[in-house]
């Protein structure tokens, strides 16, 4: 699971337990200027997630790390599809982020509030 939180002008998704593991990555930080918005989307569990790397993925189980398809990056943190956020990004490293959180709604809410401003 990951915790995603507004600090400052960046978004900030901190990975949890042995999620840092999974998927290779303890931190990513976003500037907001980057983010084009975020959506609850507990089906994109079942899509096509491209090649794997580096990462983890049991289908059913996690999918963790990093996934390329059609020349883009995708990172990727979930165990859970109901508790899937998606945050799209726009001039970064990754072009999505698909991760598992708490409350997904309250994320969502929380990320289209700080990227209106």
């Amino acid at each position: 699971m990951a915790t995603i939180s507004v600090q400052g002008q960046d978004l900030v998704v901190e990975m949890n337990g042995l999620d840092k593991l999974w998927s290779l990555k303890s931190k990513l930080t976003i500037p907001l200027a980057h983010v084009r918005g975020a959506t609850v989307d507990p089906g994109i569990l079942g899509e096509p997630k491209g090649i794997r790397a580096p990462g983890t993925h049991l289908p059913g189980v996690i999918t963790a790390g990093t996934f390329h398809q059609d020349g883009e990056k995708v990172f990727w943190a979930v165990r859970d599809a109901l508790k899937a956020v998606v945050v799209e990004l726009a001039d970064e490293h990754y072009t999505r982020l698909v991760v598992e959180v708490d409350d997904p709604r309250a994320v969502v809410a929380m990320v289209e509030q700080a990227t209106s401003r």
